[in-house]
């Protein structure tokens, strides 16, 4: 019997550095806050009442001046001011594609870069968010999965991507407005740089933030997170966060999978399927999403459709089926499917009673879209053959 390797990766989560050691509140699960601020002597009888204010200014209304926290003491702000700073990761550059989504390029700690996509739509705008610097998952499709990994993101840093995007936005709300339900940022994906499985502590922490009903309000079922399948954290996922679950599929067979996604080779389709069994259950949650990239004479056949569905019948999975053209980029392997094909391919889904949507590609014109996410300054310094070298082409 073969050993299977460990979850975990060697790799580090590195705090922002911040100057004369003050610490930054975001990020910090409320029970985190309270011990910061009881270390800076606030009185323990009053530590809850003053998390919950401050988690409100820094989270309901974007505040990122103690100053301007008029329900406390001026004395007590000048504290906070002197222990901690508020902060989140800095925009190095914002692009807008045609189609009206936004990507920016954000610096963290030690001066790396990630990207994070918004994509409004009629009903919804959805934030792609990512969770680590890099990837090692090396999926054989993904532009992402080329650029090597290099730390995992702090839940600060990952929750301070939804509140970058809120300030591009102009979305915090102001002090005794009416309560406006409409929302330019509506829905969170964790789709974006990286496994977030691998990063699991700080996304859960992240997206508890998110999802608090004093801070940015944003309910479970609008957060999504996309895994390449870790098994052993599907669980904990349903248990400790309880948001949406997308799977990144992308095969029928074991053998085309380990070459799309070489996790396979670490929990093969049989063992992902068998985690992801009980997952709606637990988490309360509809339906598994399971991501397809649609890739010309790999993963598009009949066959591979009507496989699809007999996998997920037979175990008993809650599922709709999102069709993913593939998102071409410079050196990619792989060929999109015809549009014709993936009509077919989903019609025969649907036929099965599946909902079978075809993601309509955005941002591509900007490299936004699915699969095409890469530090703005890791393509920089590489020409096109680089690239195209690294690719094997």
């Amino acid at each position: 019997m073969s050993v299977k390797a460990p979850i975990t990766q060697d790799v580090v989560t590195i705090p922002r550095k911040l100057p004369e050691g003050l610490v930054n509140l975001v990020g910090l699960t409320r029970p985190a806050m309270r011990e910061a601020l009881l270390a800076i002597g606030t009185p323990e009888k009053q530590a809850k009442m003053r998390v919950g204010q401050i988690w409100q200014w820094i989270y309901q209304w974007g505040v990122r001046d103690f100053d301007a926290m008029t329900n406390l003491a001026k004395d007590y702000r000048a504290k906070l001011a002197e222990h901690f700073v508020i902060e989140i990761p800095e925009v190095v550059s914002r692009q807008v594609s045609n189609d009206g989504t936004r990507k920016y390029l954000v610096r963290i700690a030690g001066g790396h870069e990630v990207e994070v996509v918004y994509i409004p739509e009629e009903d919804r705008g959805t934030l792609c968010v990512s969770s680590q610097v890099g990837c090692t998952l090396t999926c054989s499709f993904c532009h992402t999965g080329t650029q090597k990994l290099v730390r995992n993101l702090t839940a600060g840093e990952i929750v301070g991507q939804v509140m970058m995007a809120r300030d591009d936005l102009g979305e915090w709300p102001e002090r005794g407005a009416p309560k406006d339900e409409t929302r330019l940022l509506s829905n969170i994906v964790l789709m974006g740089m990286g496994e977030p499985l691998y990063n699991f502590e700080n996304v859960r922490d992240a997206m508890k933030i998110a999802m608090d009903a004093e801070g940015i309000q944003l309910s479970r079922r609008r957060i999504t997170l996309s895994t390449s399948g870790v098994v052993p954290e599907i669980a904990r996922t349903a248990e400790e966060i309880g948001c949406q679950l997308a799977i990144s599929f992308h095969a029928t067979t074991d053998e085309t999978r380990d070459i799309l996604v070489p996790i396979n080779k670490r929990w093969n389709i049989e063992e992902l399927l068998q985690a992801l069994k009980t997952y709606p259950k637990v988490s309360n949650s509809e339906r598994i999403t399971f991501e397809y990239v649609m890739l010309k004479g790999v993963n598009d056949t009949d066959e591979d459709a009507h496989r699809l569905i007999k996998l997920i019948k037979d175990n008993g999975i809650p599922a709709k089926i999102n069709l993913i053209p593939f998102n071409e980029w410079p050196g990619a392997p792989y060929q999109r499917s015809s549009n014709n094909r993936i009509r077919a391919f989903a019609d025969i889904i649907y036929k099965a009673g599946y909902a079978s949507p075809i993601r309509t590609p955005r941002g591509e014109d900007i490299m936004a879209a699915c699969g095409q996410l890469k530090s703005a300054t890791e393509r920089a310094r590489k020409s096109r053959r680089q690239i195209e070298a690294e690719a094997g082409l």
